[in-house]
């Protein structure tokens, strides 16, 4: 990973909010993602699908869900900026925190009940 592309394929703001809410939550499903950024379910695959080709990404599928998580390979130096640009977006990640804790019908993540995606 090179820093080039690692920051161009974070230049979107929903693929930067997408790879910060992993930071934070670890794993999420498409369906926790969209109720937490707040967009389209085919916009925010879209978006994951990007991350997964730059390798930023790691997928599992599980029955009909797909989850996702920082790709285990990632170089050390990019988790730091992560980590300093979860500090520096902390308000905003609490209100995607919020949207995503209050959210009904999503799938058992870690801490949750499990429910099903609407």
């Amino acid at each position: 990973m090179n820093t080039h592309r690692f920051f161009q394929c974070l230049g979107e703001p929903t693929r930067l909010y997408a790879m910060l809410l992993l930071q934070e939550r670890g794993e999420l499903c498409v369906c926790e993602l969209v109720a937490a950024l707040d967009q389209s379910q085919p916009k925010v695959s879209r978006h994951l699908a990007q991350l997964r080709y730059c390798e930023l990404l790691a997928d599992e599928r599980r029955g009909q869900w797909v989850y996702y998580r920082l790709h285990p390979a990632l170089p050390a130096w990019t988790l730091a900026i992560l980590e300093q640009a979860g500090t520096a977006e902390a308000d905003t990640l609490a209100v995607m925190g919020q949207r995503l804790d209050g959210a009904p019908g999503l799938p058992a993540s870690p801490g949750r009940g499990a429910i099903a995606c609407g």
